[in-house]
């Protein structure tokens, strides 16, 4: 199955049982503004744009979500082991956005949307997450054409900051995502 639109990515989700059960295993957590993003909505896009039969592994299952009444680092780590605890084979990550900026040296996010909108590429600027009504929905602040295009672009915000260019291309270099998906084409940064 190729992915077309953001309707063919949602029922590609929707058919995929280990996605489903991490959906529902953070829904159970209850999070303000809650979203499993990055590479676990980006690989999946890639995977299937790639024609791959089986799933490329993930690093980690990263879980955002936004609470300005608690920025404790240990809070995440409370999440991440009840996590853990439902399923113990998925390597958690859990970030509160509403911290993430300091230590980004940022400005504050006002969601968790706002804070994938900052993250380095485009394609890597999606989040899912359940609905109440067990439906899902998709959080992509810059769209999903890069990704369901192959394409690896700094976000708008690394592109206008000068000095954030050499991490992209750093981290570009250092994920060399190539090797597992060649048909990618990578944009350099403006400044590079």
């Amino acid at each position: 199955m190729r992915i077309n639109n953001e309707q063919d990515l949602l029922q590609a989700v929707k058919e995929d049982p280990w996605m489903m059960d991490i959906l529902a295993a953070v829904s159970t957590l209850g999070l303000p503004d809650c979203w499993v993003c990055a590479g676990f909505v980006r690989s999946k896009v890639w995977d299937l744009q790639h024609g791959f039969s089986s799933k490329t592994p993930l690093a980690d299952v990263d879980v955002i979500y936004f609470d300005p009444d608690d920025l404790r680092e240990e809070t995440e780590k409370i999440r991440e082991a009840r996590l853990r605890e439902i399923d113990s084979s998925v390597p958690w990550s859990v970030k509160n956005q509403a911290r993430m900026h300091v230590i980004n040296g940022l400005a504050p996010y006002t969601s968790s949307t706002d804070g994938m909108a900052h993250f380095p590429e485009t394609a890597t600027a999606l989040g899912l997450a359940l609905t109440p009504q067990d439906g899902l929905r998709l959080s992509a602040p810059h769209g999903i054409r890069d990704a369901i295009g192959l394409v690896v672009r700094p976000s708008p915000f690394f592109t206008a900051t000068p000095q954030l260019q050499s991490v992209y291309e750093q981290r570009v270099a250092k994920k060399n995502w190539r090797a597992v998906w060649p048909l990618l084409q990578v944009v350099k940064a403006a400044g590079s």
